[in-house]
């Protein structure tokens, strides 16, 4: 189960260089449900997520690289890079900053998984975070990926 608020980022006050980073490639098969392949630096996944906004179902299965650059083949969408800066914060949390490259640049997406919905409703995002959008399905990356 995943339980995840989802905020835009106008800008970062943060020296982004001080924190670790995935370098990511995503791409999706089906988005409803979402059927994702994804690269995450030198790993290689296929995750289904089922229908839901903050909470929602998800599954993993490791992908080899081959299997991943054919499955990419077959993606439907744009193929989404970002760069995934994990940024320490508060009760032992991360914050998963997503800045996207190519056609979605400049857009920042700060997103934080939880261990319990009664924890992400009382979550006090910091005051860098601009909108929550954890509700909307707008900023989904697989609804980003159907975008012109």
């Amino acid at each position: 189960m995943e339980i995840e608020r989802k905020y835009l980022v106008e800008s970062c006050p943060l020296s982004l260089d001080e924190y670790p980073y995935h370098e990511m490639e995503q791409g999706y098969l089906n988005t409803s449900p979402v059927v994702r392949v994804r690269r995450s630096d030198d790993t290689y996944t296929l995750t289904y997520k089922s229908k839901g906004l903050m909470v929602r179902e998800e599954y993993n299965l490791p992908l080899t690289k081959e299997a991943y650059e054919h499955l990419l083949g077959k993606v439907d969408g744009r193929v989404i890079q970002k760069r995934r800066y994990l940024i320490p914060a508060q009760n032992g949390l991360t914050i998963e900053l997503d800045c996207f490259r190519g056609s979605l640049a400049p857009l920042m997406l700060a997103e934080v998984e939880f261990p319990s919905v009664e924890m992400a409703d009382s979550f006090t995002p910091p005051s860098w975070f601009s909108e929550d959008v954890t509700f909307s399905s707008l900023y989904h990356n697989s609804t980003l990926s159907q975008l012109p």
